[in-house]
């Protein structure tokens, strides 16, 4: 992509996207992910109604009248975005690939957590780790991190999301928020996931299309899968073919349900071509009333 064609996209993400965190994002972002607890700010005279339990008793002793300690959340948190680049991400039946999808959701991610002055990471994997971002704040890195994630040209074109949470899970080492974009066309993950889940708060966003989910009965097609290069024929109009794609495609998604149900893990599901605040909106709401 030439650079001024990306640095034009770049900043049509983030002029939309920061009006998005500015209306509907950032509050419910902070309220969703607490800090990590309690930390002491200051000490001021005790009023009425106060916790006796917060007395400062050395102060209280010095000027011979009660003062109570102040306490503010320790906020500042570290969030990872794990990012799927393989050769699937950059299939797109609508006016966005699930790349541009996975950019655009990062972004959102990104200016939402430096709005609260936290920090951003960014994993880049497909077979191999392609990029690691350590975590930093600032528009700047938010911007760096947007750019990485739509021009990145990854050496490897197959998924192994096992590899790629192994990797964060060393690299890592304090309790994070991490967000892991994929479309989970994968398998062999279900362990490294739950180790991982336990120690972060991890977070599956499933990325997907419309035609991957239907596919219209037109006759012979000439296939290419995006991750191996192996091309065929199918006849799209095989009652039997249509059968065993949709039969394989709900196995899939029922294990991968099952495996963030059963690990306890948050999974929000966006398809290109469709609007994506709704199932943010509805993942932090839900959230919000669990905690």
């Amino acid at each position: 992509m030439e650079t001024k064609e990306l640095i034009k996209q770049v900043r049509q993400i983030e002029i939309r996207t920061k009006g998005l965190v500015n209306q509907v994002f950032s509050g419910e972002y902070h309220s969703v992910f607490k800090g990590r607890g309690m930390e002491f700010s200051e000490v001021r005279e005790y009023q009425i109604g106060d916790d006796i339990r917060n007395i400062d008793w050395n102060v209280t002793a010095r000027f011979g009248h009660p003062f109570i300690k102040i306490f503010e959340e320790e906020r500042e948190l570290t969030v990872i975005l794990m990012v799927d680049l393989s050769g699937s991400l950059i299939f797109g039946s609508v006016e966005k690939t699930k790349q541009q999808v996975a950019a655009e959701l990062s972004a959102i991610l990104a200016f939402s957590a430096m709005k609260n002055n936290d920090k951003v990471g960014l994993i880049l994997f497909t077979d191999k780790i392609e990029k690691f971002v350590p975590p930093r704040k600032g528009r700047k890195h938010v911007l760096r991190i947007i750019r990485e994630v739509l021009s990145f040209e990854p050496a490897g074109k197959t998924t192994n999301i096992k590899s790629a949470l192994e990797f964060m899970n060393h690299a890592i080492k304090k309790r994070s928020i991490v967000f892991l974009l994929s479309d989970f066309l994968d398998s062999g993950y279900e362990k490294i996931l739950r180790i991982v889940g336990k120690k972060h708060d991890l977070i599956g966003i499933v990325l997907k299309d419309q035609r991957e989910q239907i596919i219209p009965r037109i006759g012979m097609i000439k296939t290419t899968d995006a991750e191996t290069g192996t091309q065929r024929w199918i006849d799209t109009s095989s009652r039997k073919l249509q059968k065993q794609m949709r039969e394989l495609r709900e196995k899939l998604i029922a294990a991968r349900k099952s495996l963030f149900v059963t690990s306890r893990l948050d999974s929000i599901e966006v398809t290109t071509g469709e609007n994506y605040i709704k199932p943010l909106v509805q993942f932090f709401r839900l959230r919000e009333r669990r905690w």
